[in-house]
């Protein structure tokens, strides 16, 4: 049985590309650019990292950048927090697969989606689970109806989280009740999914944050983490107040460019394009990120 402290804010990594030609898409993946970023969200004090996950784009990467990225990631934490990597697959021989390579190059954990692209049943989404519990990395099931069309119910949960080495879930389907239902019948961890819905989740009991909005705001992100451990959830709430606007997008289908861009505004140089099949922000909702990224950056410097 694999065990893994999944406290505080594991940040789901955007990853970083440059212009080249000869790449995919006419971009290259920064590597030196990433392992910037992942040094960059450990020293202002999150738990660790989440490469290869939807914001990662990992499903518009080569199988080649796709190890890499972990490889990057895990040499750059070295061991001052933790690497969760993404092994999404569209069936369980591909899961499997990336879970093994994870293994191989040091990765603490790994996060999966059931059968992505497939509308997988019960019993499918079952042997999913089991055949990469074999691989023995503990696993954090992530539950992303929306994308996945596959709803990782209480009851279902209950079931995967008797494997031995599934030991949390990320709860991403928008209904708060699912924080104390999956408590209530599983022993798994449930670590908030929706930036949107953080607050809500911790006080409800989830463990950790798997977070998108903290690559742009990892010390904000893990101030509001600590203060709700803390007990003091007035601050806690007061300072979510001003940063859940722009955290809404996380929920939202441009998720990907809305932080990279929120990135670039809050002055890092870690966001920039997106690969296909995802492309540039509409003006009017560039104009929006815009409007909340500095709303809350101007609440983060009068404080």
């Amino acid at each position: 049985m694999s065990r893994i402290d999944l406290g505080g804010v594991v940040v789901a990594t955007t990853l970083a590309f440059s212009d080249d030609e000869s790449a995919p898409a006419g971009l290259a993946v920064d590597y030196d650019k990433f392992a910037e970023h992942c040094d960059f969200l450990i020293a202002n004090g999150c738990r660790g990292v989440g490469p290869n996950g939807s914001l990662g784009e990992y499903s518009s990467l080569t199988d080649e950048e796709r190890r890499k990225v972990v490889q990057v990631a895990v040499e750059t934490v070295a061991g001052r927090g933790i690497v969760v990597a993404g092994v999404h697959g569209v069936g369980w021989h591909q899961a499997k697969k990336w879970a093994e390579i994870a293994a191989e190059d040091g990765a603490d954990g790994v996060l999966l989606l059931p059968p992505t692209i497939y509308r997988a049943n019960r019993s499918e989404v079952i042997e999913h689970y089991t055949k990469v519990n074999e691989v023995g990395l503990p696993i954090m099931a992530y539950n992303n109806p929306f994308d996945t069309k596959v709803d990782l119910t209480p009851d279902i949960v209950a079931e995967i989280g008797a494997l031995d080495n599934v030991v949390a879930i990320k709860e991403f389907s928008a209904d708060i009740r699912r924080v104390l239902e999956i408590k209530e019948t599983s022993d798994i961890d449930v670590i908030a999914g929706a930036d949107d819905l953080l607050l809500e989740s911790l006080m409800m009991g989830a463990t950790g944050w798997f977070a998108g909005y903290p690559n742009a705001f990892p010390k904000e992100a893990v101030e509001i983490y600590d203060l709700v451990q803390a007990g003091d959830f007035a601050a806690a709430k007061k300072l979510y107040t001003h940063l859940v606007a722009v955290f809404r997008w996380d929920s939202r289908t441009e998720f990907v460019q809305a932080i990279k861009l929120s990135i670039d505004i809050a002055g890092q140089s870690f966001g920039g394009r997106t690969r296909p099949p995802r492309g540039p922000l509409s003006s009017e909702h560039e104009a929006q990120v815009r409007t909340e990224t500095e709303a809350a950056l101007s609440y983060l410097a009068s404080r």
